[in-house]
């Protein structure tokens, strides 16, 4: 578990140079969430998330689009909360985490896509293999102090994937027809962020 960890530190301190008259943020992981989910025998969605993770943004509040982000999940944290389930989750039939321990997120490209909304295009690393994906961002905050003096600001930002454009193809097939996991994966991120002190 450590050594993920400091494989996903190490991830976020390569992959993020500053721009030039942008601020330094770091994600909250106490006041933060990264969550999913997914259809479950054709009849409901399970919900779960990643406990562990760890992210930077570049903010450049004179121009968004010039603003950067990089994520980094350590996937042996997932939870749904129902201990087999995310055994399964962890093994070769999904995450297979002992191969693939980090998921990552690159951001490429912000646009502006309406009244306080964005859309960040980047590159989601999962399972050993990398796509783009398109994240929809909203309620960028406006800076506010905690009580311990700490500059904070907070968004939200969705997108849909199909599993098994980044290999996980485990299902079974239902008695009554259809399968026992959907292909499409709902993530959410509800995200806070704590400004980085100037060095």
């Amino acid at each position: 578990m450590k050594k993920a960890i400091a494989s996903i530190t190490a991830i976020i301190a390569l992959a993020l140079p500053l721009v030039a008259s942008a601020s330094t943020w770091n994600i909250d992981p106490d006041h933060s969430n990264v969550g999913f989910k997914v259809r479950h025998l054709m009849v409901s969605n399970v919900k779960g998330s990643f406990d562990k993770y760890t992210g930077k943004i570049e903010l450049d509040d004179k121009d968004i689009t010039r603003s950067r982000v990089i994520v980094a999940i350590d996937t042996n944290t997932v939870n749904t909360n129902v201990q087999k389930r995310d055994e399964h989750l962890r093994s070769a039939d999904f995450f297979d985490v002992a191969k693939y321990p980090t998921m990552t997120f690159a951001s490429k490209k912000i646009a502006k896509a309406g009244k306080d909304k964005l859309k960040m295009t980047g590159d989601l690393t999962l399972h050993g293999i990398t796509r783009p994906v398109v994240l929809t961002v909203e309620g960028l905050s406006k800076e506010s102090k905690d009580p311990w003096g700490n500059i904070r600001r907070g968004a939200t930002a969705t997108t849909k994937i199909n599993r098994k454009d980044f290999g996980l193809v485990w299902n079974a097939a239902l008695e009554t027809g259809g399968v026992t996991v959907g292909d499409e994966v709902t993530i959410t991120l509800e995200i806070e962020l704590i400004k980085a002190q100037a060095k």
